[in-house]
């Protein structure tokens, strides 16, 4: 493994436990600053617009620096963001600490998927993306839990300032480890924007959106859902949410692995099951053992499907990828955004806390549609540039042939 993924890895770990740890320690955050906990949760939503909007704007602001100098200066804004955060005096403080954190998130994402496929050899691309995203996951299993204990104990300031000590680490290891990786000549940013016009590149976003969105309707509000209808004590979801860390951290390697050998039918499989387990998720709801199982599923096959549909997108806007990598991890987000106002809407007409899981089963599977969609009008196209060869070999090994030779 080239010490570059370790590196962002790294960086990863940090932004991942930075995005969830907050959700832990609202409570806290809202007690100290005087504010109720739906305001406190703007702290979330604040940085998932961020994510948004900073992936693609951070991307084009980075088109005349090299790569590695661009996911530097983007670790230098996460640990701004996150010391702002930690020394915040009033709440509107701590959410600008949030949001300027929020906006190294895409675009050092987007930017560290070129980075990780260009530093391997081209049949492993997938798993280097599936390396650097293992840090995100791990914060999910380790991260997110600890930072949580750590705010409980000694304050959630403390716990922000560790998160941009981690910003620190992963800034130097980037700087000692990732390679100097200018862009390529040519690529200006008009290629960069006419990628996102690829019909293949906004079906891939597509699909992340709706994919990666039907894990985030039922996770979204598994609290309630384990607690109101399976039965769990409150202080037992904080070990649910590591199993479903678990399945994540899973599910990322073996979809990155089996993505580099084929990548098309790791979407099929790991969307149609995702699909179903989120349907069954409503019945396995009602027990603690089935549901304990269910929710690990639900991270493993949520997450396989992330090195696939990132190396979709860079194998599709090919030439120029990075800002079209940088907006799909937006999309990412736009899908958990989407998913969980979708799953509110059922829970609030009155159809239970499980209804979230049939609009988690409903996206995922209209995103396997569009995956079988893109690859039909992929195989459609590919004889058209395929034939002029096929036809100039045929007419060779007939002029070859001796019982077709023109030669007197």
């Amino acid at each position: 493994m080239p010490l570059a993924l370790l590196a962002l890895a790294i960086g990863a770990f940090g932004i991942g436990t930075t995005e969830f740890v907050i959700m832990g320690l609202l409570p806290e955050v809202a007690g100290d600053f005087g504010v109720s906990i739906p305001t406190a949760g703007l702290l979330v939503t604040g940085y998932a617009l961020g994510v948004l909007i900073g992936a693609p704007l951070m991307t084009v602001l980075g088109t005349k620096v090299s790569r590695k100098r661009m996911l530097m200066l983007l670790m230098g804004l996460f640990i701004v963001g996150n010391l702002l955060s930690a020394v915040a005096q009033t709440f509107a403080v701590m959410l600008a600490g949030r949001v300027i954190a929020s906006l190294a998130h895409g675009a050092f994402f987007g930017i560290g998927s070129v980075v990780a496929a260009d530093v391997v050899a081209p049949h492993k691309k997938a798993g280097a993306i599936a390396m650097m995203f293992t840090g995100l996951t791990v914060a999910n299993v380790i991260g997110v839990p600890l930072g949580t204990l750590v705010g409980q104990h000694f304050g959630w300031r403390v716990t922000f300032g560790v998160v941009a000590a981690l910003g620190v680490i992963g800034l130097a290891g980037i700087a000692r480890l990732v390679p100097e990786m200018p862009r390529p000549e040519g690529v200006l940013l008009r290629h960069e924007v006419g990628a996102l016009r690829n019909a293949q590149v906004l079906l891939a976003m597509a699909m992340t959106v709706l994919g990666f969105g039907g894990v985030f309707a039922a996770v979204t509000y598994i609290a309630p859902m384990m607690t109101r209808v399976t039965g769990f004590a409150d202080g037992s979801v904080t070990w649910l949410l590591v199993l479903f860390g678990l399945g994540m951290v899973g599910g990322n390697l073996v979809g990155g692995r089996f993505a580099d050998r084929a990548l098309m039918p790791m979407l099929y499989v790991s969307l149609g099951a995702l699909a179903v387990v989120l349907a069954l998720f409503t019945f396995t709801a009602h027990d603690k053992v089935a549901a304990a199982v269910t929710i690990t599923l639900i991270g493993a096959l949520g997450f396989a499907t992330v090195p696939p549909l990132q190396k979709r997108v860079l194998d599709q806007a090919h030439g120029a990828p990075t800002l079209a990598s940088a907006v799909n991890i937006g999309a990412f987000n736009l899908g958990n955004a989407l998913s969980a106002w979708l799953g509110g809407m059922v829970i609030a007409a009155g159809f239970g806390y499980t209804a979230p899981n049939w609009v988690g089963a409903a996206l995922a599977g209209s995103a396997l549609l569009l995956a079988v969609l893109s690859a039909g009008l992929e195989r459609r196209t590919a004889p058209v540039t395929a034939q002029p060869a096929a036809t100039v070999r045929g007419a060779n090994r007939r002029v070859q042939s001796p019982g077709n030779s023109v030669m007197p």
